[in-house]
């Protein structure tokens, strides 16, 4: 099999190769270009050491000199070039106490978590799969490098990993690996939030986000996110649903386009429903006020799983909003925009879109129907530029004090009123004519 290395990668490889060493690109980027996929980047692997390496190139950064990683700088890209090596005992489920250098291929590929990810190559010697990689991409199957428990117990993320790489590839967890999870989900509690973030938002963000499902089914969600399999032990008993909570979660993500900020509201938008779920005298389950119990929960969890500020803003938002429906009315429609935010309101659309086909088919058209009428509403409103805020309000704080109000609370007031005004009748934002409207009477 012959693989196209870029012009870069192959300079450095061939540089190495020159100095007496293997080199040999490794890992993701073998198994992308087997599949036919573009890389996103390449590392490449070899018998030289770190010091060696620095030797051989002008720029070089000691990105993990530690554990034998050395950044090589071709231009301004960075290519991360390591030693082969075995690793210590792991004491924290993540790290190696230490790591040995060695001079064989095959030991540093027997130390890689998945077969689709142990394979190396290089155009002097070609393809070098020695655990069937290429077999099991052929067979859709992610599967540990040997035994699975030693590969998760070296680094329990690995088992978060398995989940995404079925997720991004569409590809089934072999039954032993499977088990090993399973085992071994516990843990997870050593890894850092950071990493657990990084893993779930690529999940999320793949081809086949209900793939979450497996990562509940295996225990991994009872100790990364154990909200969720609350939610998928919540039935929902009406007319509007035919999954239970969880299960409607997983539905929804796949109808939602893969953006991080609308997938994890997607993910989030109902966390609420177990906290919220009454029964009626029917039998019939209601879950009132389930959008603000949602957006607590979604708040609280991102910023365990520390997520910057911009997301858990947008998501929190959303996640309150998502089931507020204005009537299909211009003045309804800007005083929504107004309440929510002219960032947010947009991308109610995709998330309420989502939310409906992941329900019953009761009342859908009608649902469907009514959300495009108000974004056709909200459109024309962006294109004739209707006053939706205080920004945009012809009269300004300044204005009022030119009148000989003083600065306070009442500018406020009066501004607010005044915005109230151009909400109800847009045409009515001129300047003249607001300030003609003063002083409101009580």
């Amino acid at each position: 099999m012959q693989i196209q290395l870029p012009h870069k990668v192959h300079y450095i490889i061939e540089a190495i190769q020159t100095a007496g060493y293997e080199a040999y690109a490794v890992g993701g980027c073998i198994r992308d270009s087997v599949m036919g996929r573009k890389p996103d980047d390449w590392d490449i692997t070899t018998s030289a050491r770190p010091e060696e390496i620095k030797s051989l190139f002008d720029r070089t950064i000691d990105t993990g000199i530690r554990h034998g990683t050395v950044t090589v700088m071709i231009e301004k890209e960075g290519f991360e070039v390591t030693t082969y090596r075995i690793d210590g005992e792991y004491t924290d489920s993540r790290h190696p106490e230490k790591v040995t250098f060695v001079s064989d291929l095959a030991e540093d590929l027997r130390r890689r978590d998945f077969t689709i990810n142990a394979m190396a190559y290089n155009e002097t010697d070609g393809l070098i799969d020695l655990f069937g990689g290429i077999d099991d991409i052929e067979k859709g199957i992610v599967r540990c490098v040997g035994d699975a428990r030693e590969r998760f117990g070296e680094d329990a993320l690995r088992m978060m990993r398995a989940v995404r790489f079925s997720a991004q590839l569409g590809y089934v967890i072999e039954d032993e690996t499977k088990a090993a999870i399973k085992e071994l989900a516990p843990t997870l509690n050593n890894i850092s939030a950071e990493r657990i973030q990084t893993e779930l938002v690529k999940l999320l963000v793949s081809d086949h986000p209900d793939f979450l499902r497996v990562a509940y089914e295996t225990g991994i969600t009872a100790y990364v996110l154990p909200e969720f399999d609350i939610c998928m032990e919540t039935e929902q008993n009406n007319p509007h649903h035919c999954y239970d909570v969880g299960e409607h979660i997983l539905h929804s993500l796949a109808y939602v386009e893969p953006d991080k900020v609308l997938r994890l509201t997607m993910l989030f938008h109902d966390f609420g429903k177990p906290q919220t779920l009454l029964i009626d005298e029917n039998g019939i389950t209601h879950n009132h006020g389930h959008g603000l119990v949602s957006e607590e929960m979604a708040v609280k969890i991102l910023k365990r799983l520390k997520f910057d500020n911009d997301t858990i803003y947008k998501v929190r938002k959303l996640v309150r909003y998502h089931d507020h429906k204005p009537a299909p009315d211009a003045k309804s429609v800007r005083r929504s925009i107004n309440r929510i935010g002219e960032d947010i309101f947009p991308l109610l659309f995709p998330v309420q879109y989502a939310d409906i086909m992941a329900q019953s088919d009761y009342e859908r058209d009608e649902k469907l129907k009514k959300l495009e009428a108000v974004k056709a509403i909200y459109e024309r409103i962006l294109e004739r530029k209707e006053c939706l805020s205080l920004k945009d309000l012809a009269v300004t704080g300044n204005d009022l004090i030119a009148m000989g109000m003083k600065p306070g609370s009442e500018i406020g007031e009066t501004l607010k009123k005044l915005l109230e005004l151009v909400l109800e009748n847009p045409e009515c934002n001129n300047k003249g004519y607001l300030l003609s409207q003063l002083p409101f009477k009580d």
